[in-house]
């Protein structure tokens, strides 16, 4: 981190200890003005592991048994953010019962007794936004069977963070922390009596938010659809909050949340789960369909790229494709090499994957999931195609790595014969190899078949040198390269024999066989599956082809057609369409 930044940094943290002690003499609240309704949803798993004993959070696993939540030496920054977040309130609410109900009070109020006077690393605008809007969706859950001192205590730590949001909010990063911290004083000010005053602010900088952070295209900056998601269940919770106290969101609200709406239905794979590139999962199950629902929105993406990606779909099969260059600036800091990585669906059942984000899983897991390989796409020399990845970037200087970025990403899509044609490509190898990476993709209309080709192409006299000159450094033995398709983990894969081709069958009945043809080796090798929820990786498989660029152009075509369908396909096949009459 640069000098300037870690200033800014240590100056807002001092802003915020300021801010927070003063808001915790602020005047108590008497109560709610309306009874919340609790909109987040939590995992039902996580619930139970918390119940266990088990906490984890930021790849590390603490056993807490009967010891309160706050009295762990909490092993990083980001552990740290997760437990003041309190999302995991969500996942206790989620399992709802007596248990799970006092293990949240215990650890809700041994918050308040240790950090409700405005110390501790829980007072960030963006935290203190994320903490808030749990305990107002969960206040009849958390409330029930306490003491009259536990409710006043409860009522005055609220409005101590609801006053410091009015007063720190904008020290929120840009995106979905500046969201959360305005949402949040935005419900504070609807909900709680005293805190009335809060409200009209708060409705008119979310309103201005949404104009600066919301593209036309319905995207954000940092290009992740889980967050957009995020972003667009946040907007659609503050637009139920501000109806039902018969106030009008501002317009540039309603507007960002009409031009999102269509955006997520595009990042949807057939099975309802969201395309997983740039730091983000599928989403929480259920999340979607409640926030599309909310927003009342009925439009939907008609042509164009969605957010800088790409969807074909026919029948039963999408295909998702990242055609952008990665996210720059501030966005890049969680961005992912992803530029032409794609993931496929075939009905309920995923087929081909990126690996995710391993940020639950630790540091280690993190740069891993960002890397290139970690994605359904092709890799010249092991580097990745973006700076953003990491081992084979080091010792290269600042200018190779700025060219070494996609920037130019051009994109075509037409209705081929019998089908749709997607064709792109990028400049992500071009400074180092001179090399354009370019990718086609043509579906069936019937879904049933995807023919893919793959091309390193030098495409002037300036890339041809280049070229050259990487031949040099290995000796005209070629330029190694790697095409993956990461496998879902409930994939069985089995080579065929001759090892030419490659089955694939889906816990459906459907088998698909993988084919292809060019001069590269077929291999199956261990993979991945990062998934938020889950207490580890998930082993799974990939397919990769490996070859060498010998010449200014190189080709590679391959192909994935449905071989059957059993009867267990047939009824998903039959449900899937009683849910669309529905």
């Amino acid at each position: 981190m640069s000098k300037g930044r870690t200033w800014r940094a240590r100056q807002a943290r001092f802003l915020n200890r300021v801010h927070a002690r003063l808001a915790a003499r602020a005047r108590p609240a008497r109560g709610f003005v309306s009874q919340p309704e609790p909109r987040t949803i939590g995992y039902f798993a996580r619930g139970r592991q918390l119940l266990a004993g088990n906490v984890m959070f930021a790849g590390h696993l603490l056993e807490v048994q009967d010891a309160i939540l706050w009295d762990l030496d909490l092993p990083d920054e980001a552990f740290a953010e997760a437990v003041h977040g309190f999302g995991w309130l969500d996942d206790l609410a989620a399992v709802g019962d007596a248990k799970a109900r006092k293990l949240a009070q215990q650890w809700l109020w041994g918050w308040i007794g240790r950090y409700g006077g405005g110390t501790g690393p829980g007072w960030s605008p963006e935290l203190t936004g994320r903490r808030v809007i749990r305990w107002v969706h969960h206040a009849l859950f958390l409330l029930r069977g306490t003491s009259a001192e536990e409710a006043e205590a409860y009522y005055k730590a609220l409005a101590a963070q609801t006053t410091f949001l009015a007063r720190r909010w904008q020290g929120a990063s840009p995106g979905l922390p500046r969201f959360e911290a305005l949402t949040g004083l935005l419900y504070c000010g609807l909900s709680i009596e005293g805190m009335e005053e809060r409200a009209e602010p708060a409705r008119l900088a979310l309103g201005a938010e949404c104009a600066r952070q919301v593209d036309d295209q319905g995207g954000i900056p940092t290009r992740n659809p889980e967050e957009l998601l995020e972003v667009f269940t946040l907007l659609t919770w503050a637009q139920a909050a501000l109806q039902e106290g018969r106030k009008d969101p501002d317009p540039a609200h309603l507007s960002a949340i009409n031009r999102i709406a269509p955006t997520l239905r595009a990042l949807r794979h057939a099975d309802g789960g969201l395309a997983r590139f740039h730091g983000g999962g599928r989403g929480l199950d259920g999340r979607l369909d409640q926030a599309l629902a909310a927003s009342g929105s009925k439009k939907r993406q008609t042509d164009g790229l969605a957010m800088g990606y790409s969807r074909l779909s026919a029948g039963r099969t999408s295909i998702i494709v990242d055609t952008a260059a990665p996210p720059a600036g501030k966005a890049s800091s969680q961005a992912h090499a992803s530029t032409l990585a794609f993931e496929l669906t075939s009905g309920r059942r995923p087929m081909i994957v990126n690996c995710g984000s391993g940020a639950e899983f630790g540091a280690d897991w993190r740069r891993a999931g960002r890397a290139t390989p970690s994605h359904s796409t092709l890799c010249l020399q092991g580097y990745s195609s973006s700076r953003l990845g990491p081992e084979r970037w080091i010792g290269l200087s600042r200018r190779e790595l700025l060219e070494d970025t996609p920037r130019h990403v051009p994109v075509q899509m037409d209705h081929a014969d019998g089908g749709f044609r997607l064709e792109a490509g990028h400049d992500g190898y071009v400074g180092l190899q001179g090399l354009t990476h370019a990718r086609a993709f043509e579906l069936s209309l019937d879904g049933r078949e995807i023919k893919g080709e793959d091309y390193l192409v030098a495409l002037d006299d300036a890339a041809n040198k280049k070229f050259d000159k990487a031949m040099d450094a290995v000796k005209l033995a070629g330029l190694p390269y790697d095409i993956r398709f990461h496998l879902h983990p409930e994939v069985d894969v089995a080579l065929d024999m001759g090892g030419n081709a490659v089955s694939l069958a889906l816990r459906s009945g459907e088998i698909w066989v993988f084919r292809f043809s060019g001069k590269v080796d077929l291999a199956i090798d261990p993979s991945v599956y990062l998934e938020k929820g889950r207490m580890r990786p998930r082993a799974s498989k990939q397919i990769v082809l490996s070859g060498r660029a010998m010449d200014y152009a190189t080709r590679i075509r391959w192909s994935l057609a449905k071989a059957q369908e059993t009867a267990t396909a047939v009824r998903d096949l039959a449900r899937d369409d009683a849910e669309m009459l529905t």
